[in-house]
């Protein structure tokens, strides 16, 4: 939650602009020990870092650094990537600049700058939130195209040659990385869900609204849904396909053993019959 009045003071009217950056470290960043009695929020864990600096950890493997320096931010990702589990291959990236708002009005420019009316912690955490997510969606799209490059030479075998494509085991593990993208997305980034903060400012809602449409979390989020479901629906299909192929060459091995077995009796009767 939100610290109480006791966290630091927000900046000067006469504030210039921050750059934001949120990367994606890994599967998961493990927090614990990490907590500190300044902490601006716990969920997700918030803190300031020298004078203009704001860092945001998100367990679902993404840290927002706000204001930072070059040093601190080399300094701060060097910390947290120790703590990431399943470190990515590719670091996802979200960048964007916040400006004062001379209206003092929170919204999202066209060109994508940010303003607010101060960089309290709060609107801080606000746009944290949001580019962390589009970060993390990010990473499973990048993960889900990976998928269907795999689906796509078994449905060119299947349409060109009207052959299954072979290989059950490797058809169950990309139902498994299908099933394993969907958690991610569904279960821990919750692209859909909303900070604690926001329940008790409307104001800060509706920027995060805005927010939320200049990132498109919800529409990537439900997007990201409907090609996982098609993948494990057609990864299923090429399964029964395989297990319908298996059943009818095991059939007709079963018809030939039964052949055989009749004729090595009608020969061993002609045998017997021609004998006498």
């Amino acid at each position: 939650m939100p610290a109480e009045p006791s966290s630091p003071p927000d900046r000067p009217s006469g504030w210039s602009g921050l750059t934001a950056r949120a990367v994606m470290l890994g599967e998961r960043i493990d927090t614990a020990g990490l907590e500190r009695r300044d902490a601006l929020s716990t969920a997700p864990l918030s803190f300031r870092v020298g004078e203009r600096g704001f860092v945001a950890v998100f367990r679902y493997g993404v840290v927002v650094l706000i204001g930072l320096s070059p040093i601190e931010e080399d300094e701060s990702l060097r910390v947290l990537q120790g703590r990431a589990a399943a470190a990515a291959a590719t670091r996802e990236e979200e960048t964007a600049r916040i400006e004062p708002a001379s209206d003092g009005e929170d919204r999202v420019d066209p060109d994508g700058t940010v303003r607010v009316a101060a960089p309290t912690p709060d609107r801080l955490l606000v746009i944290a939130d949001a580019l962390a997510k589009s970060a993390a969606l990010a990473h499973a799209e990048r993960q889900v195209d990976g998928v269907f490059d795999a689906v796509e030479p078994w449905a060119r075998e299947l349409a060109e040659g009207g052959r299954t494509p072979g290989g059950r085991r490797a058809m169950l593990k990309l139902i498994g990385s299908a099933l394993l993208v969907q958690h991610r997305v569904s279960r821990r980034v919750a692209a859909a869900e909303r900070l604690d903060v926001l329940w008790d400012r409307p104001d800060l809602d509706r920027f995060y609204s805005r927010l939320e449409d200049e990132y498109e979390l919800v529409e990537r989020w439900e997007a990201l849904n409907r090609r996982l479901a098609l993948v494990s629906e057609t990864a299923a299909r090429f399964t029964d396909l395989i297990d319908t192929a298996r059943s009818l060459r095991l059939e007709a091995i079963i018809v030939a053993l039964i052949l055989a077995e009749l004729a090595v009796g009608l020969i061993s009767f002609a045998a017997g019959a021609f004998g006498h």
